[in-house]
C-alpha cells in the first residue's frame, strides 16, 4: 500500500509555483519587515536586510547580468553563507539562467571540473576563493561579500553590479522583470555530496522547490517573529529551501553566522529562536548541557527539574523557560525550535530537548526531492514518535519496495519535488526514476499511523551467508551509547579463513576527552583498545549473535564526511 498524508490539522498556506514568487509575495506581503541580517565587518553588529530590499536586489542584479549577456547561462555561485550568496542565487534563478550552487568544502580542482562539467559562464564567489579565480579562465568572475556595509558606500564588484541594475531598470530595462518563468523549467544543476558514489548534478525546477516550501509549511507553522540562524552549507537544499526559504516564505526572518564558534554568540545577537542543523550538532549541544550540569554538581537538580517540568506539562503548564532558564539562556535566550535532517538522531537526545521544553522537528529528504520527502508535524506526536522522521510530506506519496519479512523495504516517492534526473546521466537517472517513482536506496519501515522509520542505506545493507541483513546503522546506534565512542563505522568482511560467517567489523574514533578523564592522561593505546573491546563486547549482549561485531579497528584519522557531516562509507575503507 502507497501513503499519503490528508491529515485534517495540515496548515493552510498560500500557492506559489516558483522562487520568484516566494521573493515577490514577501514583498507584497511582509514589506518593511526583516527578512536578513547581515554584518557589515566580523565581529560587528548585526544589520537588516526588508523584503522590499530582497526584491529590490534580486530585480538590480537579474538586469545588470542580462546585460552582460548571461541570459540563459548556468552561473555558479560558491562561498561563505551570506546575503550577498542568496540574492544571487535568487537573481540567477528567477530571470537569468540556471544556478550551479558549489559547495565551499570542495578542493580547486573539483571545484573547476564541476564549473566545466555544467558548463558555467560565469562564478560569484567569496573573498576566501579570490586566488582560486585569479587566473580562472571563464568569461565572467564576481566577488561577493560575506561582510558589507549596509549603506553601499562601498565599491565592491557586486555593490556595483547591484547599482549598475538599479539604474538600467531606472531607464526603463524591463528584460529581468518580464521574464515569463516555466516552473518546470531546470534552472538548479546541484552536485551531490555523494556518500556512497561520485558526484551528480541533479536538476532541478521552481516546481521543486516551492512544492516543497509549500509541503513544509503545511506541516510546521512559524510564529511571525521567528528568526532562523543559517549554519548549515548554504548550497545544500536542506539549509537553501528548509532553512532559508521555508523562512522567508512564512515572513520570517534570517540571521548568516560567523562560524561554527560563534554559534551561540550569533544566536545571543541576532535573537534567534530557530536552528536548523544536522543530528551531530544537536547530540553535541545536548551532551554539553549535561557535562556542564555534572560538571558543576547540578545533574540531580536538573533530573528533578525535568521531573517537574513534565509534571506540569501532563496538566497544561509549560514553566520550561522559567525552569531551566540557565539553559535557554545559554542559547542566547530565544531559541525555541530545532530542526533536524541529513541524518538520524539519537531518540533520547530527541525526548531530552522536549523535556528542556525545547521544539525539535525531524526531517528526511534527499537533494533528489529538493530535498524533504517525510517531516514530523507540529501537531503530531513527537515525544512518542521520537525514532521517526514522521509522516511523507503532503502534496507527495510514499511506499516501500522489495519488502522482506521484517517489514523493511526500500523507501520510495512520487510528488511535484521529485528532480528531473541527473544532468547528463541518462543511464543514473533511470537506475532511480522508475514509472514515476524516485527510488531513494533508503530502507525503513512504517507504522500504523503512516510515520517512517529508517533503518539504513540499501548498499551498506550486510548480507550474511545465510541469507540475513545486518543494518550498519542499527548497529552504530547501539555503539554509540558507548561513551567511549565518539563515532563509528560498521560495515561487514568476509573471513580469511573462509569460513561461512561474515565478520561484522567496525572503525572506532575514540572519545578521548572521556578516556582520559576515567583512565588518565597517560592511557595507553592498548588500554584504550582493551577499554572499547570489552565495552562492545557488553554490547555485543544485548543483540542477536549474526548481529555482534567481531573486528574493532581504532581509527586515529577523522572519518571523510560530506558537508552535512554524512560518513562517506566508500572513501573510509
Amino acid at each position: 500500500m502507497s501513503y499519503t498524508n490528508k491529515d485534517s490539522r495540515l496548515h493552510t498556506v498560500r500557492e506559489i509555483a516558483t522562487i520568484r514568487d516566494i521573493v515577490e509575495s514577501g514583498a507584497a506581503l511582509f514589506g518593511a519587515k526583516t527578512a536578513f541580517l547581515n554584518k557589515a565587518e566580523k565581529g560587528g553588529d548585526y544589520f537588516e536586510i526588508d523584503f522590499n530590499t530582497v526584491k529590490k536586489d534580486m530585480e538590480a542584479l537579474g538586469t545588470r547580468l542580462i546585460d552582460l549577456g548571461l541570459k540563459n547561462q548556468p552561473i555558479a555561485i560558491i562561498g561563505e553563507n551570506c546575503y550577498q550568496w542568496i540574492a544571487t542565487y535568487f537573481a540567477v534563478v528567477c530571470g537569468v539562467g540556471t544556478v550551479v550552487p558549489l559547495d565551499k568544502e570542495l578542493g580547486r580542482e573539483e571545484i573547476y571540473n564541476l564549473i566545466e562539467t555544467a558548463g558555467c559562464k560565469a562564478v560569484f564567489y567569496t573573498g576566501t576563493y579570490a586566488d582560486y579565480f585569479e587566473d580562472y579562465a571563464i568569461d565572467h568572475k564576481f566577488r561577493i561579500d560575506a561582510y558589507f556595509d549596509k549603506h553601499r558606500g562601498e565599491d565592491t564588484p557586486w555593490l556595483n553590479l547591484v547599482r549598475q541594475g538599479e539604474s538600467l531598470l531606472a531607464g526603463g530595462d524591463r528584460r529581468f522583470l518580464d521574464v515569463s518563468l516555466d516552473p518546470d523549467e531546470v534552472k538548479i544543476l546541484l552536485f551531490t555530496s555523494g556518500t556512497t558514489d561520485s558526484a551528480k548534478a541533479v536538476m532541478l525546477s521552481h516546481r521543486n522547490i516551492a512544492a516543497n516550501v509549500i509541503s513544509t509549511s503545511k506541516i510546521v507553522q512559524l510564529r511571525e517573529d521567528d528568526r532562523g540562524l543559517s549554519i548549515l552549507p548554504i548550497h545544500h537544499t536542506f539549509e537553501s529551501t528548509i532553512g532559508i526559504m521555508v523562512l522567508i516564505y512564512q515572513g520570517c526572518s534570517v540571521a548568516f553566522y560567523e562560524g561554527l564558534k560563534y554559534v551561540l554568540k550569533n544566536l545571543e545577537e541576532a535573537k534567534c529562536s530557530i536552528l536548523v542543523g544536522v543530528p551531530l550538532i544537536f547530540e553535541s549541544i545536548y551532551d554539553k548541557i549535561w557535562k556542564q550540569a555534572n560538571k558543576t554538581g547540578k545533574e540531580k537538580a536538573l533530573k528533578i527539574a525535568i521531573k517537574v517540568n513534565k509534571g506540569l506539562k501532563n496538566i497544561g503548564i509549560d514553566k520550561s523557560r522559567s525552569i531551566f532558564k540557565s539553559v535557554y539562556a545559554s542559547f542566547g535566550g530565544n531559541l525555541r525550535l530545532f530542526v533536524t535532517g541529513a541524518a538520524a538522531i539519537d531518540p533520547n537526545v530527541v525526548r531530552g530537548f522536549q523535556d528542556l521544553g525545547f521544539e525539535i522537528v525531524m526531517g528526511y529528504g534527499l537533494t533528489e526531492t529538493a530535498p524533504l520527502l517525510t517531516g514530523t508535524p507540529d501537531f503530531g506526536n513527537r515525544y512518542k514518535k521520537a525514532g521517526s522522521v514522521g509522516p511523507v510530506v503532503p502534496d507527495g506519496e510514499m511506499d516501500l519496495a522489495d519488502v522482506n519479512e521484517e517489514g523493511i523495504g526500500e523507501v520510495i516517492y512520487r510528488g511535484p519535488n521529485v528532480m528531473k534526473g541527473y544532468y547528463n546521466m541518462p543511464e543514473k537517472t533511470a537506475e532511480v526514476l522508475k514509472d514515476g517513482w524516485f527510488y531513494t536506496g533508503d530502507l525503513g519501515f512504517v507504522d500504523e499511523e503512516g510515520w517512517l522509520y529508517l533503518t539504513g542505506r540499501k548498499k551498506n545493507v550486510i548480507v550474511t551467508k545465510t541469507g540475513k541483513n545486518i543494518y550498519p546503522e542499527e548497529i552504530e546506534k547501539h555503539l554509540m551509547q558507548i561513551a567511549y565512542i565518539e563515532e563509528c563505522m560498521v560495515y561487514g568482511e568476509d573471513p580469511e579463513d573462509g569460513s561461512d560467517d561474515t565478520i561484522v567489523s567496525v572503525q572506532v574514533r575514540p572519545n578521548y576527552e572521556k578516556i582520559h578523564e576515567d583512565l588518565g592522561e597517560n592511557a595507553s593505546e592498548e588500554q584504550i583498545y582493551d577499554l572499547i573491546k570489552r565495552k562492545i563486547a557488553e554490547m555485543n549482549l544485548q543483540i542477536p549473535n549474526y548481529k555482534r561485531v567481531r573486528n574493532v579497528t581504532i581509527r586515529l584519522s577523522e572519518f571523510v564526511k560530506t558537508t552535512t557531516k554524512k560518513i562517506k562509507r566508500h572513501q573510509n575503507r
